[in-house]
């Protein structure tokens, strides 16, 4: 069975692109051999892991080895039904075009903010040119932190409904579950009660993937 391969990516900073790279990981590990590639030389996807120690939830983490991306995501696959590549945060990096090279999908997290919206911009012309290489690349911004009280996180999937780059349905909602998996090195499935809705976010996210 052929592998999926995902890539979490965004060129701006703080929009939870490692928490979502994680819990989307721990949730398709449940449904088969799973691996989170690290790319971004920050480290954060190994650093969660090591947090937890062995009473973590979570798959194996591997580095990437920034002269050999795609042979990297390719063996990967090769050995695993999901792969989940945590992406450096910044559109220059040659990393990030030969990730996007090698995967079938790139979600790009955006928070409810007018930042981010123009981050975005330059998201989409990335997809653009990796799709001259890898025409079967599919792309979708993931809504996170959203709070539905908040009036812009309601306008959210109107804004980008302007963008070439579509938004999945669902996304992550600002929930104190995801800050606690991180500093417990786990997910937010192994937290039981506690990240209850969390899970329900990230198992949406998952399914409307697989269902594409």
């Amino acid at each position: 069975m052929t592998a999926l391969r995902i890539a979490v990516a965004n060129q701006k900073g703080g929009t939870g692109k490692t928490t979502l790279s994680v819990n989307l990981a721990a949730g398709f590990h449940r449904r088969g051999p799973t691996v989170l590639l690290d790319a971004d030389p920050q480290g954060s996807a190994g650093h969660w892991v090591r947090v937890g120690g062995e009473e973590n939830d979570l798959p194996p983490v591997q580095g990437l080895d920034a002269g050999g991306v795609r042979a990297g995501i390719l063996q990967a696959g090769k050995l695993n039904r999901y792969v989940l590549v945590d992406c450096p945060p910044h559109l220059k990096s040659d990393v990030l075009r030969q990730v996007m090279g090698a995967v079938d999908w790139v979600l790009i997290p955006i928070q409810p903010s007018p930042l981010d919206l123009w981050a975005s911009v330059d998201m989409t012309q990335a997809v653009q040119g990796a799709r001259v290489g890898n025409p079967q690349l599919r792309a979708y911004m993931v809504l996170n932190q959203l709070d539905e009280r908040n009036a812009l996180s309601r306008s959210m999937h109107q804004a980008l409904a302007e963008f070439e780059v579509p938004a999945l349905a669902n996304g992550l909602a600002r929930r104190a579950a995801f800050r606690s998996a991180a500093l417990e090195g786990g997910s937010v499935y192994r937290m039981g009660g506690r990240g209850a809705h969390a899970v329900r976010d990230v198992e949406a996210i998952i399914n409307e993937v697989l269902s594409k």
